[in-house]
């Protein structure tokens, strides 16, 4: 039986609905230079060596997750990502070919069309530091959206997707190597990127999931050793699918650009750590 999860507003409890998540475990994460494990699985406390240690990743995003039904998208080690997890209720749902985040949530079709929810909940499995408050201000969002983006305002841009952004609504998400391109001062006037965690309503997702299935982009890619064409999805291509049919897609932002830093590699598992620890999570129960 789905609990319901109450989505606060400004007066207090404004309505109640019942919320879905679906967090990617899928990817190698090859930037992990030698570890071979699931990445999501490395941990926030580092206890004898840089890989080992307690608090995995994968189980603190889950743990700040609201009630309700959850999916995990697994490929990769995902014997030890299901042993790690078991025993939480989630539903496993395996993406056969690493091809894109829009692939991912394809993955989990069954589980998103055989569920009843009002809201998903989108995120990564290897950005550990998003604060429950945050997860709420995004469900939130959808009190006058379809779709929401959890946007952030770096320090660089690097080389981050950008929310394009008219009237306080996101008509796109642009990724760098279009960006790059802009005039200077169009870039300066994209200061959001995207975080790659979203929120969206559940007649939306179905419709346009749907569209997204039969609309993949080509992407050459290397395949052991060799550059190969090969057919990929993306989530960011629902906001304008949407927005081009009137949907409101709409954004909030975590309270500092740390909370959105994904663990690529040993650098920012390493800043992920020393943040963990500056923010009194180790106080928290194991």
């Amino acid at each position: 039986m789905n609990r319901k999860y109450y989505v606060k507003g400004d007066k207090g409890l404004k309505r109640d609905t019942i919320i879905a998540s679906v967090i990617f475990a899928a990817g190698k994460g090859s930037r992990m230079k030698g570890y071979e494990g699931n990445k999501t699985l490395l941990p926030l406390i580092a206890e004898g060596s840089a890989f080992q240690g307690r608090r995995p990743i994968l189980l603190r995003i889950i743990k700040n997750l609201p009630p309700g039904p959850k999916a995990l998208v697994v490929n990769y080690k995902k014997e030890d990502v299901i042993r790690a997890t078991g025993g939480l209720g989630l539903t496993y749902c395996e993406q056969p070919l690493l091809n894109g985040t829009g692939g991912a949530l394809l993955a989990a079709g069954g589980f998103l069309e055989n569920n009843s929810f009002d809201r998903l909940l989108i995120t990564m499995g290897d950005i550990p530091l998003v604060r429950t408050s945050t997860f709420e201000n995004l469900l939130k969002a959808l009190d006058n959206n379809q779709m929401a983006v959890l946007g952030f305002r770096p320090a660089a841009k690097k080389e981050y997707g950008v929310l394009e952004i008219a009237d306080g609504r996101v008509k796109r998400i642009t990724e760098w190597k279009y960006w790059k391109d802009y005039p200077k001062a169009r870039q300066d006037t994209l200061d959001i990127c995207n975080s790659g965690i979203y929120a969206v309503t559940r007649d939306a997702l179905l419709h346009y999931l749907r569209i997204l299935g039969g609309n993949p982009h080509k992407v050459v890619k290397e395949r052991e050793g060799r550059m190969v064409e090969v057919e990929e999805f993306f989530i960011t291509d629902m906001v304008g699918l949407m927005s081009n049919d009137g949907l409101s897609v709409g954004y909030c932002l975590p309270e500092d650009e740390y909370e959105v830093m994904g663990v690529d590699d040993i650098h920012s598992l390493e800043k992920a750590r020393e943040i963990y620890r500056l923010r009194d999570y180790c106080q928290e129960p194991a």
